[in-house]
């Protein structure tokens, strides 16, 4: 049995506009509607084939110096989209994304 490295695992940060502004709803204070969301989220590219379970071990691994606990993973597998380029058709490849919760007051990025 090979045990996956937590690299394998987690492939990168996805920061796309919407995953800013996933990220900075716990610090919005002037909107009632997300007043409630206290826990901050993170979004990452993740293996293809890599469960919940998993995407949590490996980024409290990967983490480890921060001392994050990771709340809730949502995985979302975006599937592949035909593409033409210069008249012949493709695809652009598919890939799997998790929405990360961690705990009130854990975070990520360094301040400074």
């Amino acid at each position: 049995m090979l045990k996956k490295s937590p690299y394998d695992v987690i492939l990168s940060r996805h920061i796309t506009e919407k995953a800013l502004v996933m990220e900075k709803l716990q610090s919005n204070e002037s909107n009632p509607s997300v007043r409630k969301c206290k826990t901050p989220k993170y979004v990452f590219l993740v293996a293809k084939k890599a469960n919940k379970q998993e995407i949590k071990q490996a980024l409290e691994k990967i983490y480890i110096d921060k001392k994050i606990k990771v709340t809730s993973v949502n995985t979302i597998t975006i599937k592949p989209k035909a593409k033409r380029v210069r008249g012949r058709l493709g695809k652009k490849a598919g890939f799997k994304k998790a929405i990360v919760s961690l705990e009130p007051g854990d975070n990520i990025e360094d301040k400074g």
